[in-house]
């Protein structure tokens, strides 16, 4: 059997699809250079068309066909060489389809592969969210805004290229920078990504990150019954209504919390999270009526809590607030847990209030920001300046 390597690409949902599937047909057009033969494909699934749900795509890559053929008959690589993740909050780990809980983000990753990320940060910033492994392995940052598009539109910003070139400095086996640059001349026909390309590839450098390095934190999960423990019948269980609870300081029960599912949580899908004053919460009831995912609880003063386990982080309950920086989208990267921010609140106001100043003014615009668009056009309008902080890296 001949050499197979393989490269999974951890993308966010409708956002990033159009992204990860050419990031992955351009590795197996660019090994096509070099005599080699691929495939890319994604991994099916319902889940990865909506929203910002976590979801996957493959190139594999051999020097022979009956060595593609064998990867092929598996339904996706069980080892990658490299995992490139285009959303560093996707570092946290990822819920693809909800049949597992939650996975560390590089569960796939051989050992000695190579992580590759999409960041502004620096690796120590990024392995408080990286989960721990018991094999070492790479780190690398491809410095960037993270690209987010939409469902019908492609924010091209080089990202595609960028990555090309980073794969082609950690994974030399695969492909080389000439067979990169050859690809692009001939099918992107852009000597200007031809030059993003070259300069990633350059300046591409790992970080070694050690067997039990990285975030300590236990991730969410549950086991599957087997066919003898399933529920008898067409029976559906049912969810109980949910009731009052306690304040943390006064013990005083009021309120409403809903009981949730206990094994869908939806906070893997989210880009952004929402910070609530709620010294100024009017208690209007507009960001508990419009939420989609029925994501606040009502607190026993009035007031309305985010519940952080369940929000995926779409940003309406901002939009529909009548007071000014009273929920303040801010980035998901800023955040370690997802314990509630009432509890936090009435526990020490004055301690939130300073902690809920200082981050918000974390917080990008909301006309500034990149994962969504307001008005056609304004992804083309960011692509310079996502250009112009690749350039200086």
């Amino acid at each position: 059997m001949g050499q197979l390597l393989a490269i999974e690409v951890v993308y966010r949902g409708v956002f990033q699809k159009t992204l990860a599937k050419n990031i992955t047909r351009d590795i197996v057009l660019a090994a096509h250079n070099e005599g080699k033969l691929g495939i890319s494909f994604g991994r099916y699934g319902d889940a990865p068309e909506r929203n910002g749900i976590p979801a996957k795509g493959f190139a594999i890559v051999a020097n022979d066909e009956q060595t593609l053929e064998e990867g092929m008959a598996q339904y996706e690589p069980k080892q990658v060489d490299v995992t490139v993740v285009l959303d560093d909050t996707l570092c946290k780990g990822v819920e693809s389809w909800a049949w597992y809980g939650m996975l560390p983000v590089h569960r796939a990753l051989k050992p000695g592969g190579t992580l590759i990320v999409i960041s502004l940060e620096d690796a120590p910033t990024l392995l408080k969210s990286i989960h721990r492994r018991e094999k070492p392995y790479k780190l690398g940052i491809v410095k960037g805004i993270t690209s987010f598009s939409g469902m019908w539109v492609y924010k091209d910003d080089h990202t595609d290229v960028r990555v090309l070139g980073a794969i082609a400095k950690a994974l030399p086996e695969l492909f080389s920078l000439k067979s990169v640059e050859q690809f692009i001349n001939d099918k992107l026909k852009s000597s200007a990504k031809v030059a993003s390309a070259r300069l990633d590839f350059e300046r591409f450098a790992t970080v070694d990150v050690k067997a039990g390095q990285g975030n300590p934190e236990e991730l969410f999960k549950f086991d599957l019954p087997g066919w003898k423990d399933m529920r008898g019948g067409v029976s559906v269980k049912g969810q109980p209504q949910g009731g009052p609870y306690a304040d943390p300081v006064t013990k005083q029960v009021g309120g409403f919390r809903p009981v949730r599912n206990e094994l869908f949580k939806k906070y893997s899908t989210r880009t952004e999270r929402p910070v609530v004053n709620f010294s100024t919460c009017t208690k209007c009831t507009l960001c508990w009526l419009n939420c989609p995912d029925a994501s606040f609880d009502v607190a026993p003063d009035g007031t309305y809590d985010a519940n952080l386990k369940s929000c995926c982080g779409c940003g309406i309950c901002e939009d529909v607030c009548p007071v000014k920086d009273c929920i303040t989208m801010v980035n998901e990267s800023e955040f370690h847990d997802n314990n509630s921010q009432w509890a936090e609140f009435r526990k020490d106001k004055d301690a939130y209030l300073k902690w809920l100043e200082t981050t918000i003014q974390k917080a990008e615009p909301m006309e500034k920001r990149s994962n969504g668009f307001r008005y056609r056009g304004q992804y083309q309008e960011q692509i310079p300046e996502a250009l112009e902080i690749a350039k200086k890296g």
